[in-house]
């Protein structure tokens, strides 16, 4: 069932929006060569801690830690770790969730260290405005499957893949509400959209032509590229509004 948020709920969607959106700007300058993925996760505990939030990842279904750092391959649900510690090159999409008052407010962003190979810059560029194109099609009356297509016609033309596997959600009080949001034109996203809907898009796009992923069988969380190839993913929490959809972890 989807939810239609009331007007105070979507208040308290707004501010628990812009306080994730100001923990990535936080963590910005210290996402550098030579810090820990474990470092990264400390400091978005402390300020989600300081501002009177909870990192909503923390313990949720068993995950050890309160963000995801998914590294080079790794396409999402990346656990921090000590040993994990960013090079030169690397390409690392941190996802940070909070919960302020009760409500959820859930973005991520791939941040790129150092000297990137270009192709690699150019995937991650290009998710970033797929993600945008998603946003752009977002209109009430409209299908939801008009955030896929446009992604997917965006995407199409660089020979990249789209992960199929995971997509965007509906959030709220939940962390994970209806609708399943796919980054893909399908049909079974034929969910007409209404003023008061919130959900995330949030495009995980592989550099190889092959959209499998596999999951850790050690820890059960990190999702890799089938194929080894590289991923990028960027996120924002959106609101369905009578005009141009609002996105609400704006940084």
């Amino acid at each position: 069932m989807i939810v239609i948020k009331t007007q105070d709920e979507i208040e308290k969607m707004r501010r628990a929006g812009a306080l994730a959106g100001q923990l990535l700007n936080h963590i910005e300058p210290v996402v550098k060569e030579g810090i820990s993925t474990l470092e990264i996760n400390n400091l978005c505990a402390e300020f989600t801690k300081n501002h009177g939030a909870i990192s909503a990842p923390l313990n949720y279904h068993g995950f050890p830690k309160s963000i995801c750092t998914s590294i080079n391959n790794v396409v999402c649900h990346g656990i921090p770790a000590a040993k994990d510690i960013l090079k030169n090159g690397d390409i690392v999409n941190v996802d940070v969730t909070v919960i302020l008052d009760g409500y959820h407010g859930d973005t991520s962003r791939t941040f790129m260290i150092g000297q990137v190979d270009e192709k690699v810059k150019n995937l991650v560029s290009r998710t970033e405005k797929a993600m945008y194109r998603g946003i752009a099609a977002i209109r009430p009356g409209k299908y939801l499957y008009e955030v896929g297509k446009a992604i997917e016609k965006y995407i199409s033309k660089f020979g990249y893949s789209i992960v199929h596997s995971y997509g965007g959600h509906g959030i709220g009080k939940d962390f994970h509400e209806d609708p399943h949001v796919l980054h893909h034109f399908s049909k079974n996203n034929k969910i007409r959209l209404q003023e008061g809907m919130i959900f995330t898009v949030e495009p995980m796009i592989n550099m190889g032509k092959s959209a499998e992923v596999e999951t850790s069988a050690t820890d059960g969380w990190t999702v890799t590229t089938a194929d080894g190839s590289i991923s990028a993913q960027f996120e924002h929490t959106i609101l369905v509004t009578s005009g141009e959809a609002e996105i609400l972890t704006a940084r």
